[in-house]
């Protein structure tokens, strides 16, 4: 039995985030990704959200053994949904393929009370720069909703917990797409 994989279209793709072994590049047909807020965090993060017209470049990772456990809490306030149908990728067969997203009815707004985590947003960009490159990353702006929720810059300390560190070329580069897409920053500390 081969084991399942996860498709992750956020800080999943940046491998320093996480152990998971066989990852490579991967396409999720009908879904978007947008700046999204539940109950049970205190930032707005990413989710997938259904689109019928779109796609997002993300990672395809094996979960050995089918073990769910770890990642289902690294992602806990996300449902883990089936997406095999959905994933494009180079692996020969159909294996299993889940996404995480957060259920619509679990949303709510950003705010200035729930940003966005800079911290965050860095270690996602580092990822696609890293993976697809700087056409990457400017697709990763254009199929991405929400750039209108608050961005708390938290680099000089950061909250997120698997946050990496960038390099001044990359934090220049993050800026500057940050800023082309109209996201307002709050706080101090780039």
């Amino acid at each position: 039995m081969t084991a399942p994989y996860f498709f992750g279209y956020g800080s999943l793709v940046n491998t320093a985030t996480h152990d998971y072994g066989g990852a490579r590049p991967a396409r999720l047909q009908g879904w978007r990704r947008a700046w999204v807020h539940t109950a049970l965090r205190e930032v707005a993060f990413l989710s997938a959200v259904p689109c019928a017209d779109s796609g997002i470049d993300g990672l395809i990772a094996k979960v050995p053994g089918a073990d769910w456990a770890a990642l289902d809490e690294r992602e806990f306030a996300y449902d883990r949904l089936p997406a095999s149908d959905r994933v494009q990728h180079g692996l020969e067969g159909t294996p299993e393929i889940s996404v995480y997203a957060v259920a619509p009815g679990k949303q709510n707004g950003v705010t200035e009370r729930l940003p966005i985590l800079l911290s965050y947003l860095d270690v996602v960009l580092q990822g696609y720069l890293q993976v697809f490159g700087e056409a990457g990353l400017h697709d990763f702006v254009a199929t991405t909703d929400g750039w209108d929720a608050p961005v708390l810059d938290d680099r000089t300390a950061p909250r997120y917990p698997r946050h990496q560190p960038v390099s001044a070329a990359e934090r220049k580069l993050f800026d500057e797409l940050i800023d082309s897409t109209g996201a307002r920053r709050i706080g101090s500390g780039s």
